[in-house]
């Protein structure tokens, strides 16, 4: 093995961990509707996958730089979601359920700037309050904490959301 080689297989390797990482960035801007981020980000993915995929097509007898090249693109799958965690981009639906005659944290997470809505319900073991609050992933560990002080036994669940494009109706009326 000779170090150009090695060079070839480290440039492999970090090629394939942009390129998917930004492919992973790419399809959760699709899914957040973000369409001209997601073509902007497409755009350089496929050119540095394309510079990749030509240092090992070029030499297939070169079996350093095929593992160079499938290590990169686990690699880059597992730093792109690290990536998308640490920007934890968009909001993100939180519920949280207690029984009625257990401490309520609505009025916590309202002092705190978080809308809250509670709604009455039954559950298996009798009456439970269900708050219902739409907040940013960056603030998810700040919610939890509030809750957590305030009743940690609540049950909370999280859930992503996408926001929906109204359209206005037209300026005419409604159809016949």
């Amino acid at each position: 093995m000779t170090i150009t080689l090695l060079l070839s297989a480290l440039l492999i390797f970090l090629m394939r961990i942009t390129d998917v990482s930004i492919g992973t960035l790419r399809i959760i801007m699709l899914v957040r509707g973000k369409r001209r981020e997601a073509g902007l980000l497409g755009f350089f993915e496929s050119l540095v996958w394309l510079l990749a995929a030509g240092q090992v097509l070029t030499n297939l007898d070169s079996p350093l730089k095929i593992i160079a090249y499938a290590g990169g693109y686990a690699t880059g799958t597992m730093f792109g979601s690290t990536i998308e965690r640490w920007l934890a981009m968009g909001k993100t639906l939180m519920r949280i359920v207690a029984p009625v005659n257990s401490p309520q944290v609505a009025e916590a997470l309202r002092n705190a700037g978080f809308y809250v809505t509670v709604v009455n319900a039954a559950g298996r073991d009798g009456e439970v309050r269900i708050a219902f609050s739409v907040i940013p992933r960056k603030r998810i560990p700040e919610a939890l904490k509030l809750v957590s002080e305030i009743n940690p036994r609540a049950f909370v669940t999280f859930e992503e959301t996408t926001m929906a494009e109204l359209r206005a109706a037209p300026a005419s009326g409604m159809r016949k």
